[in-house]
C-alpha cells in the first residue's frame, strides 16, 4: 500500500470519533506500530485534527472534511495559486490557513523518487515567488504539447543570471516549488530549471523533435 493510500485510510478509521490504539491499526493495515506513529506524526504535522499520543491511542476531532478528489494538473496550479494569493494577504488567520492548507496538499501529492523529493523539498517557501511562478505556466505547458522550443531568462538562486534556448519536456511539483524538465541546448545536457527562478519565456518558431539521447524517456533512464 502506498503511503498516501495509508494516510487515507488511518483518517477513515479515526472519523468514528472513537480512540484507537497504533497496535490495532497497525495489525489492520498489515505495517509495523513504528510505521503508524510516523504517520500519525505526519497527519498532525499536516494539520489533520488528530489528538493522542504513542502507548495510549488516537482519536479525530470534529473537522470539515471532504471526499477523495482526484485533480488535474491545471487544477491543482489553480488551488495553489488561490492559496499563494491568500498567503499575501494582511489578515494573519487567513495566512496561516493558507500556510496549514497547503501543508494538507503537499501531504496527500503522489509520492515520488525519495532523492529527488528530497532535493526539492523546502521547510519554508515564500509564497509570492510560488505566485510568480504560475506567470510562467501558460507558456511552458503549451511548449512541452507542441514541442516548441523556448528562449528562458534565468536566475540561478546565487543570482547569477543566464539566456537559454531549451526543449522543454515535462513539469513537476515539489511541495509549493514547480520545475522545468528540459534539453538545454547551451549545456548539451539535460537541465531542472525552477519555475519560480525563470524571469523570462519566449516561444522560439521552431518546433523539436525525438532525438536520441534527448528525450523524457533518456532523462528518466538516468534516475
Amino acid at each position: 500500500m502506498r503511503r498516501t493510500d495509508r494516510l487515507f485510510e488511518i483518517v477513515q478509521i479515526l472519523r468514528d470519533g472513537k480512540l484507537h490504539r497504533a497496535q490495532d491499526i497497525a495489525r489492520r493495515l498489515e505495517v509495523s506500530v513504528r510505521t503508524i506513529y510516523r504517520d500519525m506524526d505526519t497527519l498532525i504535522a499536516s494539520g489533520v485534527p488528530v489528538e493522542g499520543e504513542r502507548g495510549v491511542g488516537y482519536m479525530a476531532r470534529a473537522a470539515i472534511t471532504l471526499p477523495p478528489l482526484t485533480l488535474t494538473g491545471e487544477e491543482l496550479e489553480a488551488l495553489n495559486l488561490g492559496v499563494a494569493i491568500v498567503a499575501e494577504a494582511a489578515d494573519a488567520e487567513l495566512k496561516a490557513a493558507a500556510a496549514r492548507l497547503a501543508d494538507k496538499i503537499d501531504a496527500v501529492l503522489p509520492e515520488r523518487i525519495v532523492a529527488e523529493a528530497e532535493a526539492w523539498k523546502f521547510a519554508v517557501y515564500p509564497f509570492s515567488s510560488a505566485a510568480r511562478a504560475f506567470s510562467h505556466m501558460p507558456a511552458l505547458r503549451a511548449a512541452i504539447k507542441g514541442r516548441q522550443k523556448l528562449r528562458i531568462a534565468y536566475r540561478r538562486i546565487d543570482g547569477t543570471p543566464s539566456i537559454r534556448t531549451i526543449r522543454p519536456l515535462h513539469m513537476e511539483y515539489w511541495g509549493r516549488v514547480w520545475t522545468l524538465t528540459a534539453w538545454c541546448e547551451l549545456r548539451r545536457d539535460f537541465r531542472v530549471f525552477r519555475v519560480d527562478l525563470i524571469e523570462n519565456a519566449e516561444a522560439l518558431p521552431a518546433l523539436f523533435v525525438d532525438e536520441p539521447g534527448k528525450t523524457l524517456a533518456d532523462y528518466m533512464a538516468r534516475g
